[in-house]
């Protein structure tokens, strides 16, 4: 059994040799001198961003550290016949003009549409002989009020209008997704014409009040309080509310009673696939194939791509402007631009001349918050779960209920508070919370016949263990087991299906995604390090205190997960910087 992320792997793709390998191997060859611009980093706002300005006549290249694209949307064989999302594994939030811009289809991305997308099964183990209840949610209204009305008449009733309230708050931050945040240093410091310029960027904000209207201080408790406070004014019964909170919680170090979880939770309710708003889905062949299929696009258009080049420094000229970078090997690449795709910490003090950095700006990227709760495990199992509260068809065929993310552990949200108290106090969670998916129930071509890859996104885990341990192969193996063990008692068998596993702690999506203390946003989506104030106040946006770097990853507006609008955002600021060079 494969126990931890340490194990050899194999990358995949959809394809044995995918487009964008073939494109530039046909047109490009070698490394070139110079380019106009660089990318830092093949992760997905990387090749976005790269895709964008390859279609503007901006002649680009990218540099990826590992052998494989993609950074944490990526496919791979870990276990061998099983291909694995490894650390992203769902889609939803990637904007919708990227699909149309970059033609994504046209390069062979293919989506599952999950209908129904969440099930949380309860233990209930006073139940006696009855199957215990479970919650499942879908896109049907009417099923979904039948299936709340099994814990609360009342609750099935508020919930149509919860969800229309928190779809007029996705609608009205719709638009500040697309666009640089208000440039509050132009307006303090900039020239008449810049200052004229930054007018626009108040449109977003402007539009986003249009649409919230009079309800403005209710949605702005929305994104400030406590997400336990926002659901207990719409619901009484404790499962809506706990599958609810575990999207106000994913990924962060934060408990459903931290003010400002509310934001989090619409961070993952505010996307959506093929025109089905909040609709999230799983990539045809594993995320890998997303960025395959971005990477097609960019370089189809002249775009280069270089794996296992990873850039040791970005070069700065006497005057104090970025000149191009220098690659591990001492290669040096000029461009009149650098984007970077790799977190801000590393980006600012690690890749960049310290010396052409503010001292506070240094500081405060020092001080970013990157505390992660996520131990991913990968697991290959040879048939599917079979849950005590929805039994497996005869012929283990899957059901509905197996293409949902499956919710354990979450039957209160003050089993969520728990599991993260523990993490306080430097311990795994005794009860992780546990977010388990199995795309291969919609996408076969992911494991052999008969079997099935599992994805598990588990919190709360420490990224330092108490008394300053750090992780090692008994710590991690001890872990799993006790995922396992909770899963067992829900879907007993589940052990014995297990053919193979990949441990991936904080440490270890440090290690080999380059997300700093394993954090999938690179940075906390905390209300202090978003928009004006991501990555720090004052140098928000994509622009740097350095003329001609630019940041286009997770770590700059509007965030993390698989959204693409970094990359996108960061490419059209870059590219109207070089038109005025």
């Amino acid at each position: 059994m494969a126990a931890s992320g340490r194990g050899l792997c194999k990358a995949v793709a959809a394809s044995p040799f995918p487009a964008w390998r073939r494109a530039h191997t046909e047109a490009r060859g070698g490394l070139k001198p110079e380019y106009d611009a660089v990318v830092i980093g093949a992760g997905h706002n990387g090749l976005v961003a790269a895709a964008y300005l390859q279609r503007l006549g901006v002649n680009t290249a990218i540099f990826e550290r590992r052998h494989v694209i993609g950074g944490a949307a990526v496919t791979e064989e870990i276990i061998p016949g099983f291909k694995f999302s490894r650390a992203s594994y769902l889609l939803s939030l990637l904007r919708p003009q990227i699909y149309t811009d970059l033609e994504l289809k046209k390069h062979g991305l293919r989506l599952h549409l999950r209908n129904p997308y969440s099930f949380t099964p309860m233990l209930e183990e006073g139940a006696g002989s009855k199957v215990p209840r479970c919650l499942l949610l879908g896109t049907d209204m009417a099923e979904n009020k039948k299936q709340i009305a099994q814990f609360s008449q009342k609750d099935a009733q508020a919930f149509p209008k919860y969800e229309e309230f928190m779809h007029r708050l996705a609608l009205a931050i719709d638009p500040l997704l697309d666009a640089a945040p208000v440039d509050i240093a132009a307006f303090q410091h900039g020239s008449l014409l810049q200052r004229m310029r930054s007018l626009s960027t108040l449109k977003p904000l402007l539009k986003a009040g249009r649409i919230l209207g009079a309800q403005l201080p209710r949605y702005y408790e929305v994104l400030t309080a406590p997400i336990t406070k926002v659901l207990d004014q719409w619901f009484e019964s404790e499962p809506l509310k706990a599958t609810l909170a575990t999207d106000a919680v994913i990924g962060a170090m934060t408990s459903p009673h931290t003010p400002g979880s509310g934001y989090v939770l619409l961070h993952h309710v505010m996307g959506g696939l093929e025109g089905m708003q909040g609709a999230w889905g799983y990539v045809q062949g594993g995320m890998g194939a997303l960025s395959d299929a971005i990477a097609s696009s960019a370089t189809t258009h002249g775009a280069s791509i270089f794996t296992e080049k990873t850039v040791a420094k970005v070069q700065v000229n006497s005057e104090g402007c970025v000149q191009g970078v220098v690659l591990e090997d001492g290669t040096e690449v000029r461009s009149k631009m650098v984007l970077s795709n790799t977190s801000p910490q590393i980006t600012f003090l690690k890749l960049t001349p310290q010396e052409w950095l503010p001292e506070e700006f240094l500081e405060r990227i020092s001080q970013l918050d990157t505390r992660s709760p996520v131990t991913k495990i990968n697991v290959a199992v040879d048939r599917l779960p079979s849950f005590l509260a929805a039994p497996n068809a005869p012929r283990g065929q899957p059901l509905p209920h197996h293409q949902c993310s499956i919710h354990l552990n979450c039957e209160d949200t003050l089993l969520l508070h728990q599991a993260f108290e523990d993490a306080m106090d430097g311990l795994p969670s005794h009860r992780p919370v546990i977010e388990l998916c199995i795309p291969s129930s919609l996408d076969p071509t992911l494991a052999p016949p008969g079997c099935h890859v599992v994805s598990l996104f588990t919190q709360y885990t420490p990224y330092t263990l108490a008394g300053g341990k750090a992780w090692d192969e008994q710590e991690r193996d001890a872990y799993a087991d006790r995922v396992f063990d909770c899963i067992e008692v829900y879907a007993p068998g589940f052990k014995d299906s297990v053919v193979g596993r990949d441990i991936l702690t904080p440490p270890d999506l440090e290690r080999i995604f380059g997300l700093p203390g394993g954090n999938i946003f690179h940075c906390a989506m905390s209300l202090d390090q978003l928009y004006f104030a991501r990555p720090v106040p004052l140098h928000s946006g994509y622009r740097c205190p350095l003329q001609g770097l630019y940041l286009c990853g997770s770590g700059a507006h509007p965030g993390g997960g698989v959204m693409g609008a970094a990359g996108r955002n960061a490419a059209h600021v870059a590219f109207r910087d070089l038109k005025s060079m």
